[in-house]
Formats: structure tokens, C-alpha cells, sequence
């Protein structure tokens, strides 16, 4: 299964640090993502991007997780000769990372927000 299944993203930047925050759907899919995406992960995931170290810091309350990725922009805005100075492709690449997802027979595809159905309903 793809990430952006189960969560959506937001990128910020400052100097060569990239920050994603990856924020899951729905509470049941939280520790799915702890579990998946991790330092080691995302930086075999970004390894022609990311230079330094990554760090995961986890928001359990707000169902999401922050990733800071350091030495990830070519030197930063004003350094980088990259078509993405800020980054910000970088959290719809992270969104097409695939995941393992335990089979509970449970639908874990993101609920349409109107309704609470199923988005493909």
C-alpha cells in the first residue's frame, strides 16, 4: 500500500534542512505509520537527496509525525541549483513510499471527509 492511502503531508524548509510532517487520516493508522516510516527508512528512501541525518519526532495527539532531514536541499535556497530550492516535491515523493499494512480484513483507505464513507463510495 502507498502512504498517501493512510496519511497526507506538508513540507517546510529552513537553510538545507527539509521538514515533512506526515499526518495520518485516521487515528487506527497512527502506529501503521510509526512503524513504517522511520529515520533508516526515510533516508534509504531519499538517499540522492538527503546527505545528513534524519530525525523523527513523534505527535501522537495530532496523529502525525515530523521528519526533519538535514543536508536534504543542495546547500538551501539560495545555494541549490535544484528546480525545488524549498523541497517541497519531497513530501508527494514521501507519499509514494509503499508500507506494509497488517491484514485485519479492515478497510484502511482514507474516509471521505463529508460523510465518513469510503472515498471510492
Amino acid at each position: 500500500m502507498k502512504l498517501r492511502e493512510i496519511a497526507h503531508s506538508r513540507t517546510g524548509d529552513k537553510g538545507n534542512i527539509s521538514n515533512i510532517s506526515l499526518i495520518a487520516y485516521r487515528k487506527e493508522d497512527y502506529g501503521t505509520i510509526v512503524k513504517n516510516v522511520t529515520p533508516e527508512k526515510v533516508k534509504e528512501y531519499f538517499a540522492d537527496v538527503v546527505k545528513g541525518k534524519v530525525v523523527i519526532y513523534q505527535l501522537p495527539n495530532l496523529w502525525a509525525i515530523n521528519i526533519v532531514m538535514y543536508d536534504a536541499l543542495g546547500g538551501g535556497v539560495t545555494r541549490s541549483l535544484s528546480l525545488d530550492t524549498h523541497g517541497k516535491s519531497l513530501s508527494s515523493l514521501l507519499l509514494d513510499m509503499e508500507i506494509d499494512v497488517p491484514s485485519t480484513g479492515a478497510d484502511n483507505s482514507r474516509a471521505d471527509v463529508k460523510g465518513g464513507k469510503n472515498a471510492s463510495d
